[in-house]
């Protein structure tokens, strides 16, 4: 079966929404579930917590390190407790307080950033947030958690509410495309084979992986047979899927919508210089921010789709051969 026959690739959901509907099903399940926002309830989606369970909904106001540390109280008195926000607002706004107050006693509190990434589009780059994974995987005793779609967001975001301990889930703004069926498993800390390749791997997170797919299957028309891992969970990461995928090909390509210096890619890296040396190339943003646009124009001109991703897998098989 070829990649396009395998994955269709319609449009879901954006993984904000995803987290949003989660919420709910949770509130409906146990009522030790409460939320916080910062004033961007209809934004992050968290206004769905909020009609149903008003009296479990905290609005902060436009406070966010204050909202930290209210998520960080209710988790330390047995609350299920989640916090949300824009990736660049919660994350370097409320960074003291996650460090002081939740990584460094390990409160087990859900911090939920969304509109991450360039996708983000019109709001432009003072919000894009484009370093939130390094930032979150800085934290001591945090898991990081980027899902690819709805789907994979719909089902992290109910696992991570029992999770032991403080976790980060990385969600966006844009519908992106379905890459997993209704049927799809995930375990925290456990990545999802997509593809499997002879000639080299494309390991990724968030919405590159459907561009990673797209990828795929454009160079299986040149006869190049590419597979994809999709990483979920940044931080603790899969070293055994990162380690066999660089055993059995040789060749990995790390696609992420964040900067190269410090995320995704440089967690890969690590683990194949230890485990299975062997070529690699990375794909993301260099030591720049982005311009505002619509998220198409951005995603097109930062070379974020499949056809930009090809490009970088064919220099990383040249360097291979």
């Amino acid at each position: 079966m070829s990649v396009k026959d395998k994955f269709e690739l319609k449009l879901g959901a954006a993984t904000r929404e995803a987290f949003g509907k989660a919420l709910v099903e949770l509130g409906k399940a146990d009522s030790n579930v409460v939320v916080c926002d910062a004033d961007l309830s209809k934004s992050t989606f968290t206004h769905l917590f909020a009609k149903e369970f008003p009296e479990r909904f905290f609005s902060c106001g436009i406070a966010e390190a204050n909202m930290v540390s209210i998520g960080a109280g209710l988790a330390s008195s047995g609350k299920i407790a989640f916090v949300a926000s824009f990736s660049a607002f919660v994350l370097n706004k409320g960074f003291e307080q996650l460090r002081v107050n939740v990584a460094y006693p390990q409160v087990p509190l859900k911090v939920v950033g969304t509109h991450s990434g360039i996708s983000i589009g019109e709001d432009g780059p003072s919000q894009m947030s484009v370093e939130d994974l390094s930032l979150a995987s800085s934290l001591a005793g945090f898991t990081v958690i980027s899902p690819a779609d709805e789907v994979a967001t719909f089902a992290l975001v109910k696992e991570a509410a029992y999770f032991d301990g403080p976790v980060f889930i990385r969600a966006g703004r844009i519908k992106v495309p379905l890459v997993y069926g209704p049927e799809q498993k995930f375990e925290i800390g456990k990545a999802i084979t997509l593809l499997e390749g002879k000639d080299l791997t494309f390991i990724s997170t968030g919405l590159m992986v459907a561009e990673c797919i797209r990828a795929a299957a454009i160079l299986e028309e040149e006869g190049i047979s590419a597979g994809v891992i999709d990483i979920h969970t940044i931080k603790p990461i899969d070293r055994e899927a990162i380690a066999n995928a660089a055993a059995s090909t040789g060749c990995i390509v790390v696609a992420e919508e964040h900067f190269t210096d410090c995320g995704l890619g440089v967690k890969v890296a690590q683990v194949v210089c230890e485990t299975n040396p062997c070529v690699m190339e990375f794909h993301g943003m260099g030591n720049y921010y982005a311009e505002s646009g619509t998220p198409e124009e951005v995603l097109t001109k930062y070379k974020m789709t499949g056809a930009d991703v090809a490009v970088t897998a064919r220099k990383a098989l040249a360097r291979k051969k």
